[in-house]
């Protein structure tokens, strides 16, 4: 791994915490429970080697329709999760990014108490996508704009992907240079739909719960032998 080719900004999707608890005669919410100490070992070794923004899809706005004694467990175990000591001694900004006001109040609330106490932290962002759906955040935006145009604020004609850009939920960091997701699935379900249009995608079949540094360091050895050329040649970029 080149140290000095780390991706910016990595984006996950955390998949197969429940077939992983299934594999092994476990409830659902077990494999829940084991997905997150995965996600503090890898946000402690993405802290490690420099990523400047993490952003993981932990509940899709599709995930309301599960049984509703999973979605209890999951947002107990949020809040459960929520150490700021991690953040602290990591030097971690804690940011959240979905349709929050259809959360839990105490949820809401542990997440802004979070948010509040580590936005002084200058390391990494660490990015939960919390009832978070790209269609719906592209349709919020669309929404701001007519608004924008509707007030007086933006010209009709001013209306092109920057400013767009910069009324969705992402607007305060840079698109993903590499998404990762687990679990053998091979589709971004609704996740970050605009910003990983030109992101490198990396699928593997390791449940969640399994994926630990070697794995996480071998998505980026990945993403490190690939040319990005947005659109460009090859002679043009190198």
């Amino acid at each position: 791994m080149d140290l000095d080719r780390i991706p910016q900004h990595i984006a996950i999707i955390m998949d197969g915490n429940g077939r992983w608890a299934k594999l092994r005669g476990k409830e659902r919410s077990y494999g829940h429970q084991v997905g997150a100490e995965t996600v503090h070992i890898i946000v402690e070794e993405a802290v490690r080697l420099g990523v400047k923004y993490l952003t993981l899809y932990t509940f899709s706005m599709e995930n309301w329709s599960r049984p509703s004694e999973e979605v209890t467990a999951l947002m107990g175990l949020l809040i459960n999760s929520l150490e700021e000591e991690l953040f602290l001694k990591n030097n971690i900004s804690f940011r959240v990014i979905g349709d929050i006001g259809k959360l839990p109040a105490e949820v809401q609330e542990c997440l802004n108490s979070c948010i509040k106490n580590t936005a002084h932290n200058d390391g990494m962002y660490l990015v939960l996508a919390l009832s978070y759906s790209s269609r719906w955040e592209i349709t919020e935006a669309a929404k701001q704009l007519i608004r924008k145009v509707q007030s007086g604020h933006l010209s009709f004609d001013e209306i092109d992907s920057n400013s767009l850009g910069s009324c969705l939920t992402t607007h305060f960091m840079p698109n993903p240079d590499l998404l990762i997701r687990t679990g053998g699935e091979i589709r971004l379900s609704n996740y970050l739909l605009w910003q990983c249009a030109y992101s490198e995608l990396y699928f593997c079949d390791t449940y969640w719960p399994d994926f630990k540094k070697d794995a996480f360091h071998k998505a980026i050895e990945d993403y490190q032998g690939r040319e990005r050329r947005f659109g460009k040649t090859s002679e043009q970029v190198n």
